[in-house]
C-alpha cells in the first residue's frame, strides 16, 4: 500500500533542496528571467555539489536529476527509491525557479530518455552526459508520431535529415537525444531515439526562441542535414517490432511526465506560500478550522487552490511510487501531468489575482511564475493529449479507436 508520508530517508533530501531553492536559486531568479538566454554560471557549482554527492552515493535523485532507475533492496523486493527522491525534490527546487532547474548542468530531459531505453553499455558511456531532448517539429501539432525526421542506415553510421524546435538545453547540453524514423512506411514502431553529440557536422542550431516564461531556459531550433551518428548511439535495440508498437518510445514519457507534474507543484506551491503572506498581510485570515463559505472569498479561493495542489501532488507520487514498485504507471503518468499542468497554472494565474497590484508588477515574482507555469501545461504533452490518453486507458481504447 503507499504511504503517503515523505520517506523518512528522503527527508533530509527534500530539506537540501529546499535550502539549495531559496538560498541559491530564488536569489537569482528575477536577473535569469530578465537576462534571456544568458547562462546562470551559478549553476556549474550547484551541479559540482550534485555530482558530487552522486559519486559518493547520497544523492538518490539529488536535485532535478530526471533520471528514474528501479532501485532494488538486498532481498530482491523493491523499495520507494529514486522515482520517489527525484518527485520530491524537483517540486522543492521549482519551488525555487523552474527555468534554472531546467538549466542544470547534465540534469536535461533527454537523461530521462537515456534511463528510458539504452542498454546496459550505452548507459556507462553515455554517465555524465548532459543531454537535452528534441522531439517536437514544425506542423507535428501534440502527435509525436507524425515526426518526419529521418534516420537512413549507411554502413556504421545513420544519417539523420529534419528539424527540430523547443529543444531545451538545445545549445547548452553536451548531446541531443533526436527522435527520429528508420522506416515511415512501418509507422510508429520504425521511431527511434539517437544521441547526437554537440558539434557533429550537420547539426545546427539555427536560433533560440523568445518565450513567455521560463526565460532562463534555452529553447532552440536545431536542423539536422545529413548529420552521420555512429549506429551505436541508436539507444536500445535497432530492430523494428511492429507488434511493440510505440511502447519503447513512449516509456520515456512514462518517465519525465511525473517529473513535470512535479516542477508545476512547485511552482504552485511557491505562489501560494507567497499569496498566503500577502493575504495575511493585508488582514485575511485563512482559518483551516472553520468551512469556507464562512469565510472571505480570498480565503476560501486559497482553501480550494490547496486542495487541488494537495490532489496534484498525491496522484504525481502514485505514479512515482508505481514506478519504484515496477507496476506499468501510463494511465498514472498522464493523470498527473493533467492534473498539476492545470491546476498549476490556474494557481498561480489566481495567486496574481488575489495579490492584485502586487501581483501584476515585478515586485513580487507572482507574474513570473504565473508565466512559468503556463509551459508545464503544454511541454512533454498537452492538457488535451493527457486526457485522450488518459481515456484511452480507462476505456481500454487504441488510438485508432480514440481521436
Amino acid at each position: 500500500m503507499i504511504n503517503l508520508e515523505t520517506p523518512k530517508k528522503h527527508r533530509t533530501l527534500v530539506d537540501q533542496a529546499h535550502q539549495v531553492a531559496m538560498n541559491m536559486l530564488r536569489p537569482i531568479s528575477r536577473k535569469y528571467d530578465r537576462a534571456e538566454h544568458s547562462y546562470p554560471k551559478e549553476l556549474d557549482m550547484l551541479a559540482a555539489m550534485i555530482d558530487g554527492l552522486s559519486e559518493s552515493g547520497t544523492a538518490e535523485g539529488a536535485g532535478a536529476a530526471p533520471v528514474i532507475k528501479e532501485r532494488k533492496s538486498d532481498d530482491g523486493s523493491v523499495r520507494n527509491g529514486a522515482n520517489i527522491a527525484s518527485i520530491l525534490s524537483v517540486a522543492e527546487m521549482c519551488w525555487g525557479d523552474t527555468a534554472l532547474l531546467l538549466s542544470m548542468p547534465r540534469q536535461g530531459l533527454g537523461n530521462a530518455a537515456i534511463a528510458s531505453v539504452a542498454d546496459a553499455e550505452q548507459q556507462q558511456r553515455l554517465k555524465g552526459t548532459w543531454a537535452a531532448m528534441a522531439i517536437t517539429e514544425p506542423g507535428m501539432g501534440s502527435d509525436s508520431a507524425a515526426l518526419t525526421t529521418t534516420a537512413i542506415l549507411d554502413g556504421d553510421h545513420y544519417v539523420i535529415n529534419g528539424e527540430k524546435i523547443f529543444v531545451t538545453a538545445g545549445e547548452r547540453a553536451d548531446a541531443v537525444v533526436v527522435w527520429a524514423s528508420l522506416d515511415k512506411s512501418l509507422g510508429r514502431a520504425a521511431i527511434k531515439s539517437f544521441v547526437v553529440e554537440k558539434g557533429t557536422p550537420g547539426m545546427k542550431v539555427e536560433r533560440l526562441e523568445h518565450k513567455l516564461g521560463i526565460r532562463a531556459s534555452d529553447t532552440a531550433v536545431i536542423t539536422f542535414t545529413d548529420c552521420r551518428v555512429p549506429a551505436e548511439n541508436l539507444l536500445g535495440s535497432p530492430d523494428i517490432d511492429v507488434k511493440a508498437g510505440f511502447g519503447g518510445a513512449m516509456a520515456t514519457f512514462d518517465n519525465t511526465r511525473p517529473l513535470v507534474a512535479a516542477m508545476a507543484i512547485g511552482c504552485a506551491r511557491a505562489a501560494l506560500d507567497l499569496t498566503r503572506d500577502l493575504l495575511e498581510q493585508a488582514g485575511v485570515v485563512i482559518d483551516y478550522d472553520r468551512p469556507a463559505l464562512v469565510q472571505s472569498a480570498a480565503a476560501a479561493k486559497f482553501l480550494q487552490m490547496e486542495a487541488d495542489l494537495e490532489g496534484a501532488q498525491m496522484l504525481a507520487l502514485q505514479a512515482a511510487w508505481m514506478a519504484d514498485n515496477k507496476k506499468p504507471n501510463s494511465l498514472e503518468a498522464s493523470m498527473s501531468k493533467a492534473k498539476a499542468g492545470r491546476v498549476g497554472s490556474d494557481i498561480t494565474l489566481s495567486c496574481v489575482e488575489l495579490a492584485g497590484t502586487l501581483g501584476y508588477s515585478e515586485t513580487e515574482l507572482l507574474e513570473k511564475w504565473g508565466r512559468d507555469s503556463k509551459i508545464l501545461d503544454i511541454f512533454e504533452g498537452t492538457q488535451q493529449i493527457q486526457q485522450l490518453i488518459v481515456a484511452r486507458r480507462v476505456l481500454g481504447l487504441s488510438s485508432a479507436e480514440l481521436k
